[in-house]
């Protein structure tokens, strides 16, 4: 595994601690603001906005470690304040689940839900070691052997903030799209990591299943694809050091799509699963 270039960032020292952060303006209640550090084309990201959910629900649940989060994308989200509401749903020995909302205002000052979630809670600690699965990490060129942003054209930081705060390397194999061929297998596959080098954790990875450009790209259509519905299963915690993403699409039909997605720790261990169903603008 090759050294992170900068030390890495301590939990709660890192940008995407600062910028995910909830106050608590009364029981259930969040207050937060939306950076603009993690949009795309002014678009807040989705695995972004699904850790702020999911940070808030941590705190209102007796449970800290997301097992199973359900995010329903209702209206785009803009850089800026917002509120999250959570309500807890039910509480056991093991698990406990909750739901949560995100709400803006719109220009008249009415409140506008953004993002709704149903999350279950548990502790990714006092899970047992066995492990039996037929699943093995996807073919991966080394990390040095792949590509980031600053690897072609200058990226439009003004466009495009968050790809400064990723540590993201495309695997050759999936980056044909960006060369004007892409391969129409509906792949895409990176090694994941915060670029001030703060190890994954489980908030982290409800941002890492979103952050890869979408696999719409490798089937030849570019532009925005909005999630939809987005489903993140978090099986273990993270070992130190960068993850790698693996998304697949199989069925891209009337306008929408599903991506699965796989993401693999530095011990070879599956730690997190996602699907989503994202639409396509077609020309």
């Amino acid at each position: 595994m090759p050294e992170a270039a900068i030390a890495p960032a301590a939990l709660g020292d890192s940008e995407f601690d600062r910028d995910t952060a909830v106050t608590l303006r009364e029981p259930g209640v969040y207050d937060t603001d939306l950076s603009a550090g993690w949009t795309v084309f002014g678009a807040v990201n989705g695995g972004y906005l699904l850790a702020v959910l999911g940070r808030a629900l941590a705190d209102a649940l007796p449970h800290s470690d997301p097992f199973t989060v359900t995010a329903h994308y209702l209206s785009a989200s803009r850089p800026g304040p917002a509120v999250v509401r959570t309500e807890p749903v039910r509480a056991g020995r093991t698990l406990s689940t909750g739901q949560a909302s995100l709400f803006q205002y719109d220009e008249e000052g009415r409140e506008v839900e953004r993002i709704r979630v149903l999350a279950s809670y548990g502790d990714l600690d006092a899970l047992p070691d066995d492990v039996r699965t037929s699943a093995k990490p996807p073919a991966f060129a080394p990390i040095g052997q792949c590509f980031g942003p600053e690897d072609g054209p200058a990226p439009d930081v003004d466009q495009q903030p968050i790809a400064e705060r990723l540590m993201l390397k495309l695997d050759p194999s999936t980056v044909g799209w960006a060369l004007g061929q892409p391969s129409g297998k509906g792949e895409m596959r990176a090694w994941f990591g915060l670029a001030d080098g703060r190890d994954a954790d489980p908030l982290s990875l409800l941002l890492a299943v979103d952050a890869l450009p979408p696999t719409a790209f490798d089937l030849g259509v570019v532009g925005w694809v909005p999630t939809i519905e987005l489903t993140v299963h978090v099986r273990c915690r993270p070992a130190p050091g960068p993850v790698r993403v693996s998304l697949t699409t199989r069925n891209l039909a009337g306008g929408f799509l599903e991506e699965d997605g796989e993401v693999w720790d530095s011990q070879d261990r599956l730690v997190a699963q996602s699907r989503q169903l994202a639409r396509v603008r077609l020309a």
